[in-house]
């Protein structure tokens, strides 16, 4: 059975296929919808409440797709709608902060055969709402959501994504697999650090305390962004909102782990992260600069954060997006995520036709090298 797509005064959009799907424009709604899903830890309600919360200049549009006939909810999408250059997009709960982004998924869902159907109907019942949007950006998507396929990539190609995670797999032997690093020398480093009065590593257990390293962290990345040349964002007033809040809801539970290299004289080192289930995602790493270079700060606090989640049962850790050479001699493996670009109207095409493009590119480096100095950019 199909349905043509009509909005209802309350803002509810029906779509095809035996395929409803709803428009909430307030994510606390939206939180009371599949909170038992399959989800990556970037849909984790403590990630999705602060975002949404913190990042207030956009308007919320999360979609709830449920099955027509049975009112079953099928998945919930956590977006967003904004105007860039006249163009109306709709795109996930992002702007850079999340590692990947994804539906959240009903355990009970059967995905393998309405795939395809969930993507159109998506796609269907934006393009009946009267704000008139005209591009559809789902960016970093992962093929998998808790071992379940993520219907959404089905509307572009896997692994078109310029980004990628970088993922670790320890097994449950962590010896073995400091063995397998041995060559970074991480015993060594954790001597030389050992040295200082007062040395020690800990992960924050308090609210007040992972506020605490979060200050420093924000001291010292400003000041190796500084350093670089490069803009420093996440210690703006959203920015620095939205991560205190995660950690805020996150610590007790041991969702948001925020860990530190410390001694009498500073902290020498911070990581934040959020782990779900066997699963660390490694956000953010600061140190306090050259005069800590004999011990690797960056690098021992990493392994030091990894080695203390290992004994709780962590097993697998993403050490985030960017291919920065340190991450391969973690061991980690790249994992392709897929972008997705839709025109919802004439408007959008050429946009969607430019992302397209870029898209195609990364399939071959040498032609995107080519076009970066072609438009005076310096490739990645």
């Amino acid at each position: 059975m199909t349905f043509l797509s009509v909005e209802h005064p309350d803002g509810l959009v029906s779509s095809t296929s035996g395929i409803a799907v709803d428009f909430v424009r307030d994510w606390r709604q939206a939180a009371l919808r599949l909170n038992a899903g399959h989800r990556t830890a970037f849909q984790h309600g403590y990630w999705l409440g602060a975002w949404y919360e913190a990042f207030n200049d956009v308007a919320p549009l999360i979609a709830v797709i449920s099955d027509a006939a049975t009112g079953k909810d099928i998945a919930v999408v956590p977006m967003i709608s904004h105007v860039r250059r006249g163009i109306r997009i709709a795109e996930f709960a992002d702007l850079g902060v999340s590692d990947n982004n994804a539906p959240i998924l009903a355990r009970d869902a059967a995905l393998d055969t309405a795939t395809d159907a969930i993507g159109k109907a998506l796609v269907d019942a934006l393009r009946a709402l009267t704000e008139r949007f005209d591009l559809l950006r789902l960016r970093k998507m992962p093929a998998q959501i808790g071992g379940k396929p993520n219907p959404l990539v089905s509307l572009g190609r896997i692994g078109s994504s310029s980004l990628n995670g970088n993922l670790v797999l320890t097994g449950d032997d962590y010896g073995d697999y400091q063995a397998s690093i041995k060559r970074m020398q991480m015993p060594r480093c954790w001597r030389v650090f050992s040295r200082h009065e007062g040395a020690r590593f800990e992960v924050a257990t308090d609210v007040a305390r992972a506020h605490e390293l979060l200050d420093v962290m924000d001291v010292q990345q400003q000041a190796r962004m500084q350093q670089l040349g490069s803009r420093f964002v996440l210690n703006d007033e959203a920015h620095a909102k939205f991560y205190r809040e995660v950690a805020r809801q996150g610590i007790a539970e041991g969702y948001a782990v925020v860990s530190a290299l410390v001694c009498d004289a500073e902290i020498v080192a911070t990581t934040l992260g959020v782990r779900h289930g066997a699963t660390y995602y490694l956000l953010r790493i600061s140190h306090a600069g050259n005069s800590w270079s004999s011990c690797s700060p960056g690098l021992l606090v990493t392994e030091r954060t990894m080695a203390a989640l290992h004994a709780q049962g962590v097993r697998r850790f993403d050490l985030s997006i960017g291919n920065q050479d340190y991450k391969r001699r973690f061991g980690a493996e790249p994992v392709p995520l897929t972008d997705v670009s839709v025109a919802l109207s004439w408007r959008g095409v050429p946009y969607a036709w430019r992302d397209h493009a870029a898209q195609s590119l990364r399939r071959h480096p040498k032609l995107a090298a080519l076009a970066a100095r072609a438009m005076g950019k310096t490739p990645r």
